[in-house]
């Protein structure tokens, strides 16, 4: 009589006295296994599994495969290889009986993968800690400098100036000025060093006003307007 049953994600057709190489399995040697995942028995096809069918096995041995060599090469990218071996870990084991019904009786230690096993020298989990509830935000941190007095909530007008003729002003920090209160060439020609550092940091470019000047165009463009 032969069986179908499936372990480590693969299928193998067995009858008794058949040796076989299966991913490893949580047992030692001399111990009797049952594989109780069986698709077919003789005649009998299961929907997806045979009840009660089961296939008993002895340990033999825990071995490893060949070793299989990986070997990646990035030829386009960074011209890089990497050469990595490695051996699959098995067991060896011998079939000794296929149990057509009954298999969940028969009192044998069921067949369980390595991975899914409890290791023996590890304690029981602890419960968990308790979780501290999350602290508050830190404050932010205050920014350097003095806010300029001359800040606007919006153009004198209706009508604000254009902030791109100075040197390092986009679009995007043109409205970022906006945001912040800047529409004139004015306001920037009258800010102090202390003035200049809060900015920097509402800006995030930090040495930019000071490394671009434009304190001096812009007092050059409010002098155009006069």
């Amino acid at each position: 009589m032969f069986a179908v049953m499936k372990t480590g994600g693969k299928q193998y057709r067995v009858q008794p006295g058949d040796v076989l190489r299966v991913e490893k399995l949580a047992a030692d040697a001399g111990e009797t296994i049952q594989f109780n995942e069986v698709l077919m028995v003789g005649s009998t096809v299961g929907t997806p599994l045979v009840e009660g069918a089961g296939v008993q096995a002895e340990v033999i041995d825990q071995i490893k495969g060949e070793k299989l060599i990986h070997y990646v090469r990035r030829r386009r990218k960074h011209s890089s290889a990497r050469k990595k071996g490695h051996r699959q870990k098995l067991t060896l084991l011998r079939v000794t009986s296929i149990l057509e019904s009954g298999a969940e009786a028969s009192g044998v230690k069921a067949a369980i993968g390595a991975g899914s096993a409890p290791r023996s020298d590890m304690a029981a989990p602890s419960a968990p800690a308790p979780v501290a509830p999350a602290e508050a935000p830190a404050a932010q941190a205050e920014i350097s400098g003095a806010r300029p007095a001359n800040l606007l909530t919006e153009a004198r007008g209706g009508a604000p100036d254009d902030l791109n003729r100075i040197s390092g002003v986009g679009p995007k920090l043109e409205k970022l000025l906006h945001e912040n209160g800047v529409f004139h060439f004015d306001q920037i020609a009258a800010w102090t060093e202390t003035e200049v550092a809060y900015m920097d940091e509402k800006l995030s470019f930090k040495g930019r006003i000071a490394r671009d000047g434009w304190i001096d165009q812009a007092k050059e463009f409010a002098a155009e307007k006069e």
